[in-house]
Parts: C-alpha cells; sequence; structure tokens
C-alpha cells in the first residue's frame, strides 16, 4: 500500500522484505546493506522497527534516515530515528491504539496527502489492501479498524486491486460477496505462504503489478505454494501432537511449549494457534537450527502474551509482538529454563477458570424472532472479526427434523424447528462439528448456540444458522 502511494505520487521508491528464514521478520542488516547499495536516503518501515535500535544505528551510519511505522509494543528504548508512527507508544496521544501495521502506514500516508493538500479520496484507490492488511493482521475490528476495513471490502468487491482480483479468481471466490472470513481463510493464507517457505517477493509482485494477466499467473503459483505451505503444517501438527502426548502435563502446565530441530520456521506460528484451539493454552513452538532457537507464540483471551515473554527476557536474545502473537530467538541451552519461567509466569496470571474455553451468549431468542428487519440489523454491524464478533444466540427445545449428516470436512447438517414457535424448519450448518452427530440424531430435543447467516446460492440469498454447539435438552 505505501509503495504504490509513494510510487503514485513520482517518488523513486523501492521495497525490501526480509526472508523470514535467514533475517527473521523486522528491519534487518541485510535490508539495510541492500538500500545502502541502491542509493536510498530513507527507510521506512512497515509494521516493524519498533525495537529495532541496533539496525537503525547500522542506518544512520550509513547515512541513510529512517522513519519507522509500526504497531508493536515498544522495547523500554525507542530507536533514535527522525520520525516514529506506533499508536502503541506510551507518549502516543493518538486516540486508537489497535491499527494493524497497514492501518499505520495508512495514516502515515493520510499525513502526506493532507501536507500536500491532495484531494481527501485521493486515498481510496489504496482501500482494499488497508482491509486485507487489517483483516489478515486478526486486530480487533472496532473503532477506526472497523470502518477501514469496512470501506476497503466495498472497494474491493467493486473494483478493486488487480492483484487481489487475480488471487480472489484463482481461489475460486465471487467478486461483489468477499467478506472478512474470506480473508483470513482464503486470501490472507495464499499470498502468506510463499513468504513463510522462502521469499516472499512473489506475493509483492502480486499486490503492486496493474496487469491482470500477469496478476493471474503469479496467483496461480501462490496457490500451488499455498498447497505446498499445507502440506508442511500438517506434518509440523502431527508431530507437535505426538510431543504434546508425551511431555504435557495438564495439571501442572498452563502453557504449551514445544521445540524441535529443524521444524519449519515458517508455520510454526500456524501451528501453535492450531494448538491453542486444540488445548486451550498459551503456546510457544520453537524450531532449533544451529543452536538458536526461533519461536512463534499465540495466546488466548485475558492473558497478555507480549508481558509474559518480556518477564523472560533475560533468557532470551530478542523478541516482540503484542498481546495476542509474539516471536522470540533463544538459545537451544536456555529453552528449558524459558519453559519453567513462562509457565511459572502464566501460573501467576492465570486461573483454572481461565483456562476453559467460553461460548458468549448474545440473546436468548425464539426461533420465530428471527425476522428479516433483524437479519438486516445484524448486517449493519459488519464486517466482524476479533472485539467484533457475530452475535451468539440460544434457543432452546428444538426439534431435530429429518437425518442429520455429515458433510465435507467433518461439517454437521441439519434442519431444526422449534414447535413452540410455529414450527417454522431453519437449514443448519455446523463447521467441524461432526463429532455432535450422535446428539443431533439422538431423537432427544436439543438446544443451540448459534449465529445467523446468510447463504447465498445459484444467485439465491437464504437464510441458515450456523451452529457453535449443541446439548440435548
Amino acid at each position: 500500500m505505501l509503495y504504490l502511494f509513494l510510487k503514485d505520487l513520482g517518488g523513486r521508491v523501492n521495497y525490501y522484505i526480509p526472508d523470514r528464514q535467514a533475517e527473521g521478520y523486522g528491519l534487518s542488516v541485510g535490508g539495510i546493506e541492500e538500500s545502502h547499495r541502491a542509493g536510498a536516503t530513507l527507510i521506512i518501515t512497515v509494521d516493524c522497527g519498533i525495537t529495532s535500535s541496533t539496525e537503525v544505528e547500522l542506518a544512520t551510519q550509513l547515512g541513510i534516515d529512517t522513519i519507522i511505522s509500526d504497531h508493536h509494543e515498544p522495547g523500554p528504548t525507542l530507536p533514535n530515528v527522525i520520525a516514529i508512527l506506533d499508536p502503541k507508544r506510551q507518549d502516543s496521544t493518538y486516540p486508537f491504539s489497535e491499527l494493524a501495521g497497514v492501518g499505520v502506514a495508512y495514516k502515515l500516508a493520510e499525513g502526506i496527502q493532507q501536507r500536500m493538500n491532495l484531494d481527501k479520496s485521493y486515498l481510496d484507490k489504496y482501500l482494499d489492501l488497508v482491509a486485507i492488511g487489517s483483516a489478515a493482521d486478526i486486530v480487533p475490528l472496532i473503532d477506526e479498524n472497523r470502518i477501514l476495513v469496512r470501506e476497503g471490502l466495498e472497494r474491493l468487491n467493486r473494483n478493486g486491486n488487480n492483484g487481489i482480483r487475480a488471487l480472489v479468481d484463482t481461489a475460486g471466490f465471487k467478486q461483489g460477496d468477499i467478506q472478512v472470513g474470506n480473508i483470513v481463510f482464503g486470501l490472507a493464507p495464499r499470498i502468506n505462504a510463499v513468504g513463510r517457505l522462502g521469499s516472499a517477493e512473489k506475493a509483492a509482485l502480486l499486490l503492486i503489478t496493474r496487469d491482470y494477466s500477469r496478476a493471474l499467473k503469479i496467483a496461480g503459483e501462490l496457490e500451488r505454494d499455498n498447497k505446498k505451505r499445507k502440506e508442511i503444517d500438517n506434518r509440523t501438527l502431527n508431530e507437535a501432537l505426538e510431543k504434546i502426548e508425551r511431555e504435557f502435563v495438564p495439571a501442572d502446565d498452563k502453557v504449551v511449549v514445544l521445540s524441535r530441530e529443524n521444524w519449519h520456521s515458517g508455520v510454526i506460528g500456524i501451528v501453535a494457534s492450531r494448538i491453542v484451539e486444540r488445548y486451550y493454552r498459551p503456546t510457544v513452538m520453537i524450531t532449533i537450527e544451529n543452536g538458536i532457537g526461533k519461536g512463534s507464540a499465540r495466546s488466548i483471551p485475558g492473558f497478555d502474551l507480549f508481558s509474559a515473554i518480556r518477564d523472560c527476557s533475560d533468557l532470551l536474545e530478542q523478541y516482540g509482538g503484542h498481546k495476542y502473537a509474539a516471536g522470540l530467538t533463544i538459545k537451544a541451552e536456555n529453552i528449558e529454563a524459558f519453559k519453567e519461567k513462562f509457565n511459572a509466569a502464566a501460573a501467576k496470571a492465570l486461573t483454572d477458570d481461565d483456562l476453559i474455553p467460553k461460548m458468549n451468549i448474545d440473546s436468548e431468542i425464539e426461533l420465530d424472532q428471527i425476522t428479516p428487519e433483524v437479519v438486516k440489523g445484524l448486517r449493519d454491524f459488519a464486517p466482524f472479526g476479533p472485539k467484533n464478533m457475530k452475535p451468539n444466540f440460544a434457543s432452546y427445545s428444538l426439534e431435530v427434523v429429518g437425518v442429520p449428516r455429515i458433510v465435507g470436512q467433518n461439517h454437521l447438517k441439519l434442519k431444526v424447528r422449534q414447535p413452540s414457535s410455529g414450527g417454522w424448519v431453519y437449514d443448519v450448518i455446523g463447521f467441524g462439528l461432526g463429532h455432535l452427530l450422535p446428539i443431533a440424531a439422538s431423537h432427544n430435543m436439543v438446544d443451540m448456540v448459534y449465529t445467523i447467516e446468510e447463504n447465498k446460492w445459484m444467485n439465491q440469498v437464504n437464510l441458515q444458522l450456523c451452529a457453535k454447539d449443541l446439548r440435548i435438552t
């Protein structure tokens, strides 16, 4: 987004994305040296740099100024640069602290637009990229993030960036119907896959090209890379689950810390997220190579991951991140000590009750209360995401109609009606809830927690209930 903005203004601009295997995620020595060779006089970081004091010093020595735009938590001291945009810095007066990395870069662009007296609508053409970057970064979709994503989705669905259009077409999605879920589970993994496995260059080229045929070719390559990434994901997850069976003691361990030689560093964050889903514990996955471990950490609600890792900083070489996700570098011989100290920090912060997954019910309703007006009202709350989730409804004493079944990859499909509220029959889908088939098929009345969805199929919009849980009444 920032590259295209500066380029469109006539700037002489290039970009550098660190190879995450060799350089990690942030402002890197390799990137600074490459910038120096290219004759750059200014580096602008995006989504990184807030803890990169040493790297900034190198840039200064080479005669390069630095502007940092980041949204991660600062360290105890700020880098000595000409400007820092980070809504999480302690002296920040900006009224919203939860912007994504792309959101902070967008604010930098907005400042330039205002300084140059450009029309306010000038930045609109970049909003689809802001929407994708914000949704994919799993930031809270409230306040300014919600507005940026909503406006960006509107642009994406109307006449978006050519690279995104090619990605949408290759993924088999339909232009005009893209929502946050399609970004998080469909587009973002395809963009990220190539960077997880090696160089992110292809993904960058896809998003900056304005040639649709070229974008379509790159999107096809990303599709193949994503399939390869999924294979590595599944293999790593199975290896991690085997280690958990041997090493994890639920009564003693508030966290899961796993380490192994030569896990692929590009997928350990994804696997950590899956382990959190399955075991509901803060999780750190560490891959070791040549005596150095690189770790990716993911959290559960109510646990400040970054703060707990910071408490273990004496055992770490580097660390960074925020409340829900973080990364670290550690010497292999310190991993066991880190595990103990991190577990102790979690034990202080988490109660047994915190480690029980919660399902919040926003309203208990009868099925006949699901009117067109209610559906329209729910639509107005979109886009949905972290801190602005789709409302969960609960309805009781429902009769299962017909024969429930499992479809696709362990999804539960059934129909229900509520005799006490008119008996209208509703279609229900429960993604990943195949294990609840015995309850649905028990011939008992059931209680259900669900969200209300509009399912588009063959140019028709039908109401569908998306089950989150079932129990026998």
